[in-house]
């Protein structure tokens, strides 16, 4: 199904071959497809904008499992173009079953970069020093950063939860021989008091002890060179000061994101014009600092606004010259009946998804030509 017009793809490739490829990706070892898919999101973000949807090809509204599938496509006739999938079945769980959502992960990430699309981690990292899951339960969870840190008595149980990780980047490997680059999120939503690495659960100086070895045990002992590496909070900053409060630094960030549901409409509450600030906020420094920025998770659970992806979502991502690589809305459950965050056949807000995917300013799967290649031609 092609929705793309010859100027369109005349002005995305004329963007992209004159663009100034100046970039601070942190990893100077990162492989060569990390490196031209950091570069061409950079360069895209100046006029368009990737959709992605979280947990898209593992299940979604009614179905678990299917070979090639996914809501957005079966309303729209394409993949998102940017696909998340989740680190959480990784710890905290019997061998044999870490090693089975591994080896479904695994083969859907190298199906993802085979199609073109683009892979972005999340991780509800079970607490790896008490029970309580990933969220904080009082009498339960136990403030486990100030563990994992180095020299903390969890420190080696996390190191060893880090090499899984490692191991599941360095197997993506496809059918070319390369490993598929993923945009790695860990610790998300990290200003906020729900999970266990929440900012009342652990100080400024832990979290960023344990972000900077993360990333640094990663890249330089482990050696993982084909991961992005974001930073993500909620949406409770108003101010740049308010968002790098636990910023671990430019040496070991390259997509500054952010959550945001509160804003969008959750609960029936919509502050669009504070939403956009705060975006705002993030693709200013990140513009300034020569590094990627995004929309990192949102979305209007049960879509119930049969008009939120125009005159919502696309209105506001399309003020204030914001330059965002892609904005993902969150997983269609299989079983809930109200748990989803993206149409599928038959949903009140299908028709105005349509509207959504045709505009010239989002891009998705089918869009995507050559995204891991240096000399980026364009779009189909």
């Amino acid at each position: 199904m092609s929705r793309i017009t010859i100027s369109k793809m005349a002005a995305v490739a004329f963007l992209v071959l004159v663009a100034n490829f100046s970039f601070a990706q942190i990893d100077a070892k990162a492989t060569y497809e990390t490196k031209a898919l950091y570069k061409n999101l950079k360069s895209i973000s100046k006029k368009y904008l990737l959709f992605g949807h979280q947990h898209a090809l593992e299940y979604g509204h009614g179905w678990s499992g299917d070979a090639n599938r996914s809501d957005v496509k079966s309303v729209c006739g394409s993949h998102p173009a940017v696909v998340g999938i989740d680190f959480s079945g990784f710890s905290g769980r019997p061998s044999a079953e870490i090693e089975k959502t591994k080896a479904v992960l695994q083969k859907n990430v190298i199906a993802t970069y085979e199609r073109g699309g683009v892979t972005t981690v999340s991780w509800h990292f079970s607490n790896p020093a008490s029970k309580g899951g990933f969220y904080w339960v009082d009498t339960l969870s136990v403030p486990a950063i100030s563990m994992i840190k180095p020299g903390g008595s969890q420190h080696q149980a996390y190191i060893e939860i880090l090499k899984t990780i490692a191991d599941f980047a360095h197997s993506v490997k496809a059918k070319d021989g390369k490993l598929a680059p993923m945009i790695f999120r860990p610790y998300h939503e990290f200003d906020g008091e729900w999970f266990w690495w929440g900012k009342p659960h652990c100080s400024r100086e832990d979290f960023i002890a344990v972000w900077q070895f993360t990333v640094t045990y990663l890249r330089d002992t482990l050696g993982v060179h084909n991961f992005i590496y974001a930073f993500s909070p909620d949406n409770k900053f108003t101010s740049e000061a308010d968002f790098l409060e636990r910023y671990p630094g430019d040496d070991y960030v390259d997509l500054l994101g952010m959550d945001n549901y509160g804003d969008f409409g959750r609960d029936g509450n919509y502050n669009l014009e504070m939403g956009v600030r705060k975006l705002k906020i993030i693709s200013d420094y990140a513009i300034k600092k020569k590094k990627l920025a995004a929309f990192t998770e949102t979305g209007l659970e049960s879509i119930p606004n049969p008009n939120w992806w125009t005159q919502t979502l696309l209105k506001t991502l399309q003020s204030q010259k914001l330059q965002l690589a892609y904005v993902l809305v969150w997983r269609n459950d299989s079983q809930s009946p109200t748990h989803f965050y993206a149409p599928f056949p038959g949903q009140i807000s299908a028709p105005d998804f349509i509207k959504f995917y045709n505009d010239p300013h989002t891009l998705f799967e089918n869009d995507l030509k050559a995204i891991y290649k240096r000399k980026f031609l364009g779009l189909f």
